[in-house]
């Protein structure tokens, strides 16, 4: 299987890139990851709802070039359906079964992701109805996945 992240935005804090490339390690054994950042729009205080749009399309355009039509694409939405960790894990693993070879989850930047992006969603997921950094969900979403693959693979995961 092939896991491909796409982000908007880099990560800045060593902290951060350490934890990614922890998982991203572990994950190797699992799968296939592939990390995409594209760049972020700076977003002004206090930008009209048109300003924002507009942002939100800009970035939208830079993650359609990595969309693939075989691929499942996720995208990480504060209003998508949350999911335990088995039942991710379950869905990862039923998409793998149904023949599924790519999987593509999608981290919109500070403001979220544009229509372009949401239109293209085969499956919105939520990891909690809190609003998390964007480069932290980045950590979070890949120990979530990194979890999946030891729970399908039956081996110990910390509850």
């Amino acid at each position: 299987m092939k896991i491909t992240v796409i982000t908007v935005g880099k990560i800045k804090e060593k902290y951060l890139k350490d934890a990614i490339a922890e998982y991203s390690k572990r994950l190797s054994k699992y799968c296939k990851l592939e990390i995409v950042e594209v760049a972020d729009e700076k977003t002004p205080d206090n930008a009209s709802d048109i300003v924002e749009d507009v942002i939100r399309s800009k970035e939208a355009e830079r993650i359609l070039k990595y969309l693939k039509d075989d691929a499942f694409v996720i995208t990480l939405e504060i209003n998508g359906k949350q999911l335990s960790s088995e039942e991710l894990a379950d869905k990862i693993h039923k998409l793998g079964v149904q023949g599924t070879s790519h999987i593509i989850f999608i981290i919109g930047g500070s403001i979220g992701l544009g229509q372009e992006v949401l239109q293209k969603s085969n499956y919105a997921l939520s990891f909690s109805k809190m609003t998390f950094p964007h480069q932290l969900m980045r950590v979070i979403l890949l120990e979530q996945i990194y979890r999946s693959y030891r729970i399908i693979n039956g081996e110990p995961y910390h509850k």
